[in-house]
């Protein structure tokens, strides 16, 4: 397998050589790091040359490294079930740069790079419907990137006496954020060794 990973490998840089930036072939699996701008053209190479044959767009997702200078990997996932293989493809890009969408080559993209949009705050030129997959209209923020806190921003009730579903600021007493880390099983003849609840003395 990993021969043919390797043959892969050569083939796309040898094919593609202005747009592969590298290759490493890990746990069984191929990684294709690429460019920005031959993003589109390599996906389509991949989908239409024979010795590959990626037909099939698995997944679209993305990766948050806060402290790098092109904070966000773009990660594809392909299947080729004619050659039986995978292929992960990798764009690292900035904050403010705007990914070239795939609709064109895989319509299936249309639903990933909503939900990358949605999580990550990514943006994807030339989509045809580029608004939130997951989260509620109004939702602020992207709840995927690591500076995104826990609570979020705002919570949502619904309101007995307006008959509505109302959303307010997060306001969580400091009560509330206490935890003794004991055991579900607390009730239970025995405990686990370490839940134990410290007496007072």
């Amino acid at each position: 397998m990993s021969e043919a990973l390797q043959q892969l490998a050569d083939l796309i840089t040898e094919e593609q050589e202005n747009v592969v930036i590298s290759t490493e072939i890990s746990h069984g699996e191929l990684t294709v790091h690429a460019t920005l701008n031959g993003l589109t053209d390599l996906v389509d190479f991949l989908r239409s040359k024979g010795e590959c044959r990626f037909s099939t767009l698995v997944d679209i997702t993305a990766v948050d490294y806060p402290s790098r200078e092109r904070r966000f990997d773009v990660v594809y996932h392909l299947l080729s079930m004619f050659q039986n293989q995978r292929i992960r493809l990798k764009v690292a890009i900035r904050e403010d740069e705007i990914v070239p969408s795939i609709t064109a080559i895989h319509p299936s993209a249309g639903w990933f790079e909503r939900e990358v949009f949605d999580m990550y705050g990514i943006l994807f030129s030339d989509h045809p419907d580029l608004r939130r997959l997951l989260t509620d209209y109004g939702f602020r923020g992207h709840p995927l990137r690591k500076d995104f806190p826990t609570t979020g921003y705002s919570e949502v009730r619904y309101d007995e006496v307006e008959k509505r579903v109302v959303y307010e600021p997060v306001s969580l007493v400091q009560e509330y954020r206490q935890f003794d880390f004991m055991s579900p099983w607390e009730g239970a003849e025995y405990i686990l060794p370490g839940d134990e609840k410290e007496t007072a003395s």
